[in-house]
């Protein structure tokens, strides 16, 4: 295998199911999704049946923590091997163009492997491949043990590009009739369709040396207005950060005993330009499940002269959030608010440069304190303003932040505060569909 160790990039060699396997069933959505609607993956796994998926290779974090966890994780395993040793899979060797429509928009895609020698997550990482959101290390354990002894990783990370000529990805996108199809299918559950195409050896170098033009001390000093001697920032993550995390962690614990040419030195990641015109970024909406206290007095206590004004429908509170100007910070509030379904919580001495973090950070406090039995993260407006609305539950509703805006401010200030933004809603997600032998 080809590898690039000046940029982080190695070609990889990709698992990918058989003629005859219905892809419908095999692709199944990233596991970080849903997680507090146990309901969608029901009706995955009633869709997929025992049909071979990738819904049999992953853990669903909605039941993480939950009652038969080493089971399922043994079964997960067990499961691996088995599709390596069946006849399931077909290999392929290359980079992979991957072409994905979705609520109306399509986006592009290239599946590569990312050297996690060149990736550390901790705070005020100067690293090639950077965190964009902090990472906590307490969601790592179960993850790793997952990772720790599988046979395969099925990727549902997404990893940024800052580049705005459109080099590295969008003339492969262009040249795609003349390319191999190599998958081609609707998704599950609305979630739109997913294409793949094989990229020859003659535009692998094209992508190689883009790559390599974007790692320049003197373009990325140019393009972001700071020194030659800042360290480069190439790959920023853009989901799946505590599944890249896990990898790294896994592989620093693993290196020792295997040395560094080892597959698990690289992770299979599918990278994105942040300026593809199909990609967005979405806010990420908190919800408390099970309130023990007081929530409006503990945000007066611990967010100085911060008040709530209650409005009459959800409507009028996503646009005053969204439509926010000024030195205070809006953050919409569904239930928990004195009564009233629908409010604004206004801050005039935040805590960070953006109304997520400020918040984020009372609500760390407040769920250390006992404040709630847990806290969620979800996708879409509809989805936190029905679960805030539940008796015993509050929502948040958050301002989404530019995407333009994402690179120069990781580069600048370091990771923004974590589940920030979202690229996409939900259902516009990843889905797994190539696999790649860690072992």
């Amino acid at each position: 295998m080809k590898t690039y160790e000046d940029i982080g990039v190695q070609i990889p060699q990709v698992y990918l199911p058989k003629a005859g396997i219905d892809l419908t069933k095999w692709a199944v959505i990233a596991c970080d999704q849903f997680t507090s609607q146990p309901e969608y993956w029901q009706e995955v796994e009633a869709i997929v049946g025992d049909a071979p998926s990738t819904y049999h290779l992953i853990f669903p974090e909605v039941y993480l923590e939950k009652p038969g966890e080493e089971e399922r994780i043994r079964s997960i395993q067990n499961t691996m091997h088995a599709y390596l040793e069946g006849d399931i899979f077909q290999m392929h060797e290359g980079l992979i163009l991957v072409e994905r429509t979705a609520l109306g928009k399509t986006r592009h895609g290239l599946m590569l492997c990312l050297d996690l020698e060149h990736y550390d997550y901790t705070k005020g990482s100067t690293s090639l491949i950077r965190a964009t959101e902090g990472t906590i290390v307490e969601r790592l354990p179960p993850r790793m043990k997952i990772r720790s002894g599988a046979a395969l990783e099925l990727p549902h990370i997404l990893v940024l590009i800052d580049d705005p000529a459109r080099t590295v990805i969008e003339p492969l996108a262009a040249r795609k009739q003349a390319l191999q199809k190599l998958y081609d299918f609707d998704l599950m559950l609305g979630s739109g369709h997913l294409r793949g195409y094989a990229v020859d050896a003659a535009l692998e170098d094209q992508v190689i040396a883009a790559l390599r033009d974007l790692a320049r001390p003197e373009v990325f000093a140019a393009k972001y207005g700071v020194g030659q001697e800042r360290p480069v920032l190439l790959f920023a993550m853009g989901d799946g950060n505590h599944s890249l995390a896990t990898a790294k962690a896994v592989w620093e614990r693993m290196k020792p005993e295997v040395g560094l040419d080892h597959p698990a030195r690289y992770a299979l990641v599918e990278i994105e330009n942040v300026h593809d015109e199909g990609l967005e970024f979405e806010p990420i909406h908190r919800v408390l499940f099970g309130l023990k206290r007081d929530l409006l007095s503990a945000m007066r206590q611990a967010l100085e002269g911060c008040t709530y004004i209650p409005v009459p429908t959800a409507e009028m509170m996503i646009r005053r959030v969204d439509e926010q100007t000024g030195p205070a910070q809006l953050v919409g509030l569904i239930g928990g608010g004195e009564g009233k379904t629908f409010g604004v919580v206004e801050i005039p001495r935040p805590t960070s440069n953006l109304p997520v973090g400020t918040l984020q950070t009372f609500l760390d406090g407040f769920m250390k304190e006992g404040g709630a039995e847990k806290i969620d993260y979800v996708h879409g407006e509809d989805v936190v303003c029905q679960l805030g609305a539940q008796p015993g539950n509050a929502g948040f509703y958050v301002p989404g932040m530019a995407k333009s805006d994402l690179f120069k401010t990781v580069i600048l200030d370091g990771a923004l505060p974590r589940k920030t933004f979202s690229m996409g809603e939900a259902k516009e997600k990843r889905f797994y569909m190539e696999a790649r032998k860690i072992v």
